[in-house]
């Protein structure tokens, strides 16, 4: 398979090369070209729905700090993944959030409350299924932590799962079936995006 998509990758790559951190480019590539892309956070909000302020407030906690530029320069390219967003035709896009991620506020009160009216904007969108796993659930299927799967050419899937910038591409396929199956699980426990849109509200 990804002798297949080599080709595109390598374009996508060339473009990402002054966009992205080294560790991150091979993900940045594959998510460019994905057809869909489903994202299970339960630390912070992922990088496509975060506001520039919010995306701020996390650069600046990184550690090794990182200096202003370096900043400014991931903010951007964050910022400009949203992009994907308004391409036609779009991709499916699904995120299972995590409650507590809701209540984290990052940033301050001001950001936070930025950061929530646009999970509502997004969470809106037609190409878009917004939902929140409620923190009293008794049942948590991916307690492993955060991770994103993408459909990529010929509706294959691959995983993506980082820890503390260590970043890992899945392939096989047995490996993402086991991602996969508890994606699903979590969007079934997950309230429905109307109510999770209530929620945030």
């Amino acid at each position: 398979m990804f002798i297949a998509v080599i080709p595109e990758v390598e374009e996508a790559m060339t473009k990402a090369r002054t966009r992205h951190p080294e560790w991150y480019r091979g993900y940045a590539a594959l998510e460019e070209q994905a057809s869909a892309l489903h994202v299970y956070s339960n630390l912070l909000v992922p990088g496509l729905l975060q506001t520039e302020a919010y995306a701020e407030a996390v650069f600046a906690q990184w550690r090794p700090l990182l200096s202003e530029e370096a900043m400014a320069k991931r903010v951007a390219d964050r910022m400009a993944r949203q992009q994907k967003f308004d391409v036609w035709p779009s991709a499916a896009f699904s995120f299972v959030l995590d409650e507590s991620v809701l209540l984290r506020p990052l940033g301050g009160p001001e950001v936070h409350a930025q950061q929530l009216q646009n999970l509502l904007r997004i969470g809106s969108l037609r190409t878009v299924e917004l939902q929140i796993m409620p923190m009293d659930r008794a049942e948590q299927p991916s307690m492993g932590g955060p991770f994103n799967l993408l459909t990529v050419r010929k509706g294959e899937q691959v995983a993506y799962v980082e820890i503390h910038t260590y970043p890992r591409l899945i392939s096989d396929a047995e490996e993402v079936g086991v991602l996969a199956e508890r994606y699903g699980l979590l969007r079934a426990q997950a309230l429905r995006p109307s109510e999770s849109l209530d929620l945030i509200e």
